[in-house]
């Protein structure tokens, strides 16, 4: 739901176009693209992206946890930037203000930057 999310803000911004992933998301299911020495990079390549985006996820309890996004150049896996946002709750609701607070407070600045 949040990687969905993230793709429709960045889509909304009018300054990326997400790529359609079905040809390579068997791979990426298998993978574990946080650990997989830049395999992300790879497969953004592989279909065509500039920037490779990834995330995690990191529960501390049923209360609290974080978000993490991690942007990558696609041609050179060089890491370019990244965000993160702690939650209070794991409910739905939690989720959606989590990455809506992560994209529009923190990352849509950074990588506004990125592009000048």
């Amino acid at each position: 739901m949040i990687g969905q999310r993230l793709r429709d803000h960045l889509a909304k911004s009018g300054k990326f176009q997400p790529v359609d992933t079905t040809t390579v998301a068997e791979k990426a299911a298998a993978s574990n693209l946080q650990a997989c020495g830049n395999c992300a990079d790879s497969l953004a390549r592989d279909v065509g992206a500039s920037y490779a985006f990834t995330g995690t996820v990191h529960k501390v309890s049923e209360l609290i946890l974080s978000i993490n996004v991690y942007v990558h150049e696609a041609a050179t896996s060089k890491p370019v930037t990244g965000a993160s946002v702690d939650l209070r709750g794991n409910t739905d609701e939690s989720w959606r203000r989590g990455i809506d607070y992560l994209y529009k407070n923190v990352l849509s600045a950074r990588l506004e930057k990125l592009l000048k």
